[in-house]
This record gives C-alpha cells, structure tokens and sequence, in this order.
C-alpha cells in the first residue's frame, strides 16, 4: 500500500500506532495478511468512531475522522484484534528536527502530568529512544535521541536521565511522518483471522472447547462451531450456555456460525448397542463424522477440538488415535500439551470460565462409563461400532441441525 500521508496540514495529530508480529517476516505474499489484517481492524473500529487506517512499513495508523474521538476504547478494540501485537496514542508530526522537538515536549508534559497526577513525588527520571526508518533524515537515531533528551531537561527541572531505570521512556520514529509517545500496550498478537483457512470447533460447554476455539483463531483460522445436543437429556439452558460462549470468543473471532446437533437419538443407539467401557470413544468417533459432514458443508478444513492429553479416558493417546481414525481431514489440538490449570487462566482471560462453570451439563456427561477403556485397539473398536448401523441415525442428526450466528 502506498503511503498516504496522516497529517493533512495539521501537527501534533494524535494517532494509534498499531504494531504487527510475524506479519512482517512474510515474503511475497505479505500484502495479504496487512490486507487482511487491516480488514479487520475496519470491521471492529466501525463502531468506534470509524476512523481511516493507514499502514506502511510494518506499522498500521488509527486516524480519528473527527474529535472527539475515544482513544481507549479504540486502543483496547486495537489491541483485541488478532495480528496486533502492541498499540500506542502518539503524537504525529512532519519529519522536521523543529516539529520533531515541539512535539517531544508536548508528549513529555503529558506523560510528566500523568506521573505526577497518580502520585509521582521528586525527580522523574527519563530516557529516549529513537528508531529512524528515514534513512535520508539528517540526523542519526543517538544524534535524536541525545537532542531531545536535552531538550527536555531544559524545558522540565523536574527530569533527571536514567537509562537504566526510567519512571517513562519518550519514543521517537522518524518515518514518512514522525511519531512520539511514551506507552506502549501489549496486545493480542497472533495472526490476522482468515489468513490461514477456516476449521469447525466442536463446542461443548465445558472450559477447554472455548479456549481451543480462541487459540485456533489467533493463528489466523476463521471458525465454525458445532455442538452435540441430547435433549431431554440435556436442558435447554446447556444449549443456551453454549451460544453465550460463541458469543464470548467471537469478539476475538469474529462471527461463529454454530450449529447445534440434536444428539438424542445417536447416543441412545450408542448406549444400548456397544459395550459400556468403549461407549465414550464410539461417540466421539460419531461425532467426528457428523462434525466432518458438517465442516465440509462449510467450507473448512480441519476440526478442532479442546482436547488434552491425559486428561480424561477419552484423551489417551489410544482413544485420541481411534477417535481421528473416524474422520477424513486434520483434527487440530491446540490445548493438547497444556496443564488445566494454564486452559483455566486463558479461560479467565478472554471472559469464558464464568460461563464455561455454569453447572448445566453437556451430552459428553450423560451415559459415562463406570469404568471407561483407556487403552482401545482401532481393531476392537472398529469390530464393536460394526454390530449396529449407526449412519442413518447420523444423517438424521445432520437433517435436523439448527443453526445460530453469534456475534
């Protein structure tokens, strides 16, 4: 994208500064993922103001049309976006040492206001540090750096230069345009959504689905979901509780298709056709098929699911073995090497755990084994599935699914 420039004529406009991760070490097709990614950031800045978004060199610009304008809201917005991994307020001005210097003591003085407003007492100790990406700009990085640090302590007794230990950092990027500011925040990261293909997420209503959900998605997948619904057997706030989970993880995703399941039938013919202690894995293994079927007819790739390693009976490596036996594309982990107690404060994190803890149970509970096999042979499994013809009660399954869009 060609530069275009921010300031029209006005110094000192203030702008986010969104900054990007691996983005930038794409190769030829790195256009695609600032376009996506500036897609994106459009599509959540809507509501907040609409400002115009600007990107070059590895750095997107958030540009109020009009003030007021909500900077916090539109910097936490920023920051929620996959593909960002950090965003700044900063002052915008002409690449020019004067306006460079006029704005660096505006910044400071709103930075030494803040210190001193939350109880900052006695000398505040400062340093700068200058990135030059214009290479024809006069002056070197140390050259900027050296100048304004001197500048400021004439204009302000109260700083004192500590490299080591600063109460706040004054930035400087000297670009097509010049940008100060002096905080930055840690944002999301990961990769923009839609960048790498879309997958169907078996949602439950449990902690880790939802987390498995988001963390897919943060690498750029575009997701579905699909939820497994055994009424009367499970009630219909179970269900309720599910789509208020979609609900949740698509502010980061983006809007979730789900479609609902009803279950009933299967897991009934499950339950009285197998042997108990291989229940568990023949219903995932059908689910597997009705959720593939499903995929496909929207245009994923891959499933996923919140599965970790060990964690119940149906998670051995085995059972995980003869569970993706039953389905033809990938089946993606992304909690599978993860200890619960790290699912639960990522879970906390993005808004699920209240929800995910809300006792309304999903079908994965009802019909337990007493005394589940941890260690199925495919052999054994695939020989007991066989004494009964559950595909027509699949397709069923499939005829009958309800959809819901969240978000």
């Amino acid at each position: 994208m060609n530069y275009t420039s921010i300031l029209e004529n006005e110094d000192n406009k203030r702008i986010i500064l969104v900054r990007i991760g691996e983005i930038a070490l794409k190769g030829l097709n790195r256009s695609n993922f600032e376009k996506n990614l500036g897609k994106n950031l459009r599509k959540k800045l809507k509501d907040v103001g609409d400002p115009d978004i600007h990107w070059s060199q590895s750095r997107f610009y958030i540009v109020p049309k009009a003030q007021p304008f909500d900077y916090k809201k539109a910097t936490e917005t920023a920051g929620s976006v996959f593909g960002v991994v950090s965003t700044s307020v900063a002052l915008c001005c002409r690449s020019d040492y004067g306006e460079i210097k006029k704005t660096a003591l505006l910044a400071a003085a709103e930075k030494i206001e803040a210190l001193k407003a939350s109880g900052k007492r006695g000398p505040i100790k400062f340093k700068v540090e200058t990135r030059r990406g214009a290479k024809n700009f006069p002056m070197t990085s140390p050259e900027i750096s050296c100048e304004l640090g001197g500048e400021l302590l004439d204009a302000f007794p109260e700083l004192t230069v500590d490299v080591n230990d600063p109460d706040f950092i004054l930035f400087c990027e000297v670009r097509e345009e010049s940008f100060l500011y002096t905080d930055i925040t840690k944002a999301k990261g990961g990769m923009p959504i839609g960048s790498n293909g879309k997958a169907c997420l078996l949602l439950s209503g449990g902690i880790d689905s939802p987390v498995a959900g988001y963390m897919i998605s943060k690498r750029g997948v575009k997701i579905c979901a699909v939820h497994f619904f055994s009424y009367p057997y499970t009630s219909e706030r179970a269900k309720e509780k599910v789509l208020e989970l979609a609900k949740i993880i698509s502010t980061y995703c983006g809007e979730i298709r789900v479609m609902v399941v009803p279950y009933t039938d299967v897991q009934l013919a499950i339950h009285q056709n197998c042997r108990d202690e291989l229940g568990t894995v023949i219903m995932r293994r059908s689910m597997m098929r009705i959720a593939e079927e499903l995929a496909r007819r929207n245009g994923c790739a891959a499933l996923v699911t919140g599965e970790s390693i060990g964690q119940v009976a149906s998670q051995t490596m085995q059972a995980m073995y003869c569970t993706d036996a039953a389905a033809n594309m990938p089946v993606f982990r992304p909690l599978i090497a993860m200890d619960k107690v790290d699912v639960i404060a990522i879970a906390r994190e993005i808004g699920t755990f209240e929800t995910s803890t809300l006792p309304y149970e999903d079908c994965c509970t009802v019909f337990t084994p007493k005394h589940p096999k941890t260690r199925p042979s495919l052999e054994e499994v695939i020989a007991e599935e066989a004494r009964y013809d559950y595909e027509k009660l699949e397709r069923e399954a499939v005829a009958g699914v309800e959809v819901f869009v969240c978000g």
